[in-house]
């Protein structure tokens, strides 16, 4: 049994992060309205919220308007109070580019910057989050996005080889006293959409990339979390049992008519065994005139009730660096997360 203390600190961490949530989706909010939010009592929400308030990560608004007694205070979340930096790497066709992007506690985009450079390793990318830490003195956390397998905190295989062996994310945590969160690129991109369609209710998607002169790979949320497998090898779909290797299936894809047969077995497969709600298809060997032929051929396969929804979609940018903010701001209330999850504290009042 962990000690009175370490559960009392955890409840209050607990009750910090309920009010920040509750304040983050309120333009505005007075003591009351956040204790209806929580369900805590309006005393522990005061208590938090001048402990909030002196720090400066909530400001004071303008007072309530009475409606004949006398008017509540109203806050607001300080969204710049700290910032998150991410960065994505990137290999394609033999051009290294580094995306950084700066956003504030609200996933509000400050800065955003796209670079070429001519070889990528941990010291480009150390240079990069120097010089972003000193521009942007109160980052708090940094994600890094590359497109690889990295398992136990090292990258094992990657399209930029000189990342390959790295345990990024403990040699930046290491140096700069931050947490670092180093994922895969497609379960960036996966997240990244999930995220933006604000379902009402966990859903299973998935994305799957089918690039030119690369192999196939795919994101997978299941219940609305991400899904790495036993060694953060899941999405490999390059690995199903098709009738060519990998290198063969690399030269297929010179041609998309040549490479169709391989994107219906893959899609079918991932239909059959993880069952999603949606897949989006994207990369360069897609085309929008081929929504229907997929959606017909599959469907010859499945079941029409079995069959999700299917989105293709060109340029997935804007969900990779949603996928990246998103997971780095939840890395600043992890520890929140897991005691919701796994410890069932109370959120009674402190």
């Amino acid at each position: 049994m962990l000690p009175l203390i370490n559960n009392t600190a955890k409840v209050k961490q607990v009750n910090v992060e309920l009010v920040k949530t509750a304040l983050k989706s309120l333009q505005f909010g007075t003591k009351l309205t956040i204790a209806n939010a929580t369900g805590l009592s309006v005393a522990t929400c005061g208590t938090i919220l001048n402990d909030l308030l002196a720090r400066g990560e909530v400001i004071e608004a303008d007072l309530e308007q009475s409606g004949g007694g006398r008017p509540a205070r109203r806050f607001m979340y300080n969204a710049n109070y700290a910032y998150i930096a991410c960065i994505y790497v990137s290999n394609e066709g033999g051009i290294h580019r580094i995306v950084q992007v700066i956003a504030n506690l609200m996933g509000e985009i400050i800065e955003e910057k796209l670079s070429e450079v001519e070889s990528i390793n941990h010291a480009a990318i150390d240079k990069i989050i120097e010089t972003l830490l000193c521009k942007f003195e109160n980052i708090k956390a940094i994600g890094i996005g590359v497109p690889g397998v990295i398992h136990k905190g090292v990258i094992i295989a990657c399209d930029i080889g000189e990342l390959v062996g790295l345990s990024l994310a403990g040699w930046l945590k290491a140096k700069y006293s931050l947490p670092v969160t180093v994922e895969n690129d497609m379960n960036l991109i996966t997240y990244g959409f999930y995220k933006k369609q604000n379902y009402d209710e966990d859903k299973t998607v998935t994305v799957i990339t089918f690039p030119r002169n690369v192999c196939s790979g795919a994101g997978i949320i299941i219940d609305g979390r991400i899904f790495r497998g036993n060694t953060n090898f899941a999405g490999e779909v390059s690995y199903l049992p098709f009738k060519c290797s990998r290198k063969e299936q690399v030269k297929l894809t010179n041609s998309s008519d040549l490479f169709f047969p391989l994107m219906i077995k893959t899609m079918v497969s991932i239909i059959a065994i993880i069952n999603p709600e949606t897949i989006v298809i994207t990369g360069n060997l897609i085309r929008l005139d081929m929504a229907d032929d997929i959606y017909n051929i599959c469907e010859a396969m499945i079941p029409q009730g079995h069959m999700p929804r299917i989105i293709i979609q060109e340029n997935m940018q804007a969900d990779y660096i949603h996928g990246l903010i998103s997971i780095s701001l939840e890395s600043l209330t992890c520890d929140f997360q897991l005691v919701e999850k796994n410890s069932k504290v109370s959120t009674s009042s402190m």
